[in-house]
């Protein structure tokens, strides 16, 4: 064979074993040319093993707001292959700090038994009797649904950390409630004792002097259920609406938290005065209208910072901390006709609209 000939040969057979020394792999089954994974969730992601996802969620199940967070967190993973599994806090119904420490150890004790790829929490509750243990480990966190800033819970500088805020929607449900009630000028704003209102009446108060022919007269923490009572009596001589805002932590004259729909409908059934708040859940109870932070939206974002956490290796740190932006409005056409207000139908074409009381 000519010299050349064969030299040519020889150069093909090194650069075949060339390549194929490339398509080798280490001791660990990494492909030698490719990059390894920065973290286990990259590794997972890369190798197609079934993700482990751990929700937890400060309330429960069959809820609303709850319910459509996770749906939409869901949905930005559809088409990923993830085991989930659900740990209900229930800090609506139970809401004392010796609960939450119990639940938030039983959340613990999952965690690092069972090792998810990712844990995703709901609402404030969550992120701070749980993330907050593991603002240093190295398991990515996800949240959505929380009223306060990363500040208050000393996570600001968390590098496995990102989620999604709960901005109420104050101003737009003020708007829809001015369309309705066009007289209302005085308005109470009502929070029970839970600590996350306070955030949620400062940014009110921020914006409270924005609102056109809208004076929010009084603010106030009320902690039992018989108060709450006596109190929605006394407005009626003193202003023309109701901001209800926080209505799950007033106690019966057990000590126990007197479940928010029967807060409704006893408002419902007794008092005479509009009433409006900032989620759609509530128009079903009674609220006469709303403009609701949109919980799937607040789920679907959270999932998109999960898919991309758990499939395109990005760090937690890298997210900013922003807001969902969409709102729904939600009136009930119960509720105003038992008040005798008449609602226009460009408003009603507007909204959702809840035809009759939620325990009829």
């Amino acid at each position: 064979m000519p010299y050349r000939s064969i030299f040519r040969l020889t150069t093909v057979f090194l650069l075949i074993g060339a390549l194929l020394a490339g398509c080798g792999t280490g001791k660990e089954g990494v492909p030698l040319n490719s990059a390894r994974p920065a973290d286990p969730t990259q590794a997972a992601a890369a190798g197609d093993k079934r993700l482990k996802i751990l929700h937890i969620m400060s309330y429960h199940l069959h809820w609303e707001w709850t319910d459509a967070q996770f749906a939409g967190f869901k949905d930005a993973l559809r088409g990923t292959d993830v085991e989930y599994k659900v740990i209900q806090m229930d800090a609506k119904n139970k809401s004392s700090a010796e609960w939450l420490h119990k639940s938030g150890l039983e959340a613990q004790k999952l965690i690092d038994a069972w090792r998810p790829d990712l844990v995703y929490t709901s609402d404030d509750e969550a992120l701070e009797y749980v993330a907050k243990r593991y603002a240093a480990a190295s398991i990515p966190f996800v949240f959505s649904g929380v009223n306060k800033t990363l500040e208050s819970y000393g996570l600001e500088r968390s590098l496995n950390i990102a989620g999604v805020n709960e901005i109420e929607h104050f101003a737009q449900s003020a708007a829809l409630f001015k369309k309705i009630v066009p007289g209302a000028r005085k308005i109470a704003v009502v929070f029970d004792d839970d600590p996350l209102w306070a955030m949620v009446a400062k940014r009110m108060q921020d914006k409270a002097d924005e609102i056109a022919e809208m004076e929010f007269v009084a603010w106030d923490t009320i902690s039992t259920f018989a108060e709450y009572k006596r109190k929605m009596k006394e407005y009626e001589s003193q202003v023309d609406g109701v901001c209800l805002v926080g209505i799950f932590n007033f106690k019966d004259e057990n000590g126990e938290n007197v479940n928010y729909r029967g807060v409704l409908k006893w408002t419902a059934e007794n008092s005479r005065l509009p009433d409006f708040s900032f989620w759609i859940d509530r128009v079903y109870y009674g609220t006469l209208c709303v403009v609701s932070v949109s919980a799937y939206e607040q789920g679907l974002a959270a999932g998109r910072i999960a898919r991309d956490i758990l499939l395109n290796g990005r760090n937690p740190a890298s997210f900013s901390l922003q807001a969902t932006t969409k709102g729904e409005a939600g009136i009930s056409l119960a509720r105003a006709k038992a008040l005798g207000l008449k609602i226009d139908s460009k408003t009603l074409l507007s909204a959702k609209v809840v035809n009759k009381f939620g325990w009829e």
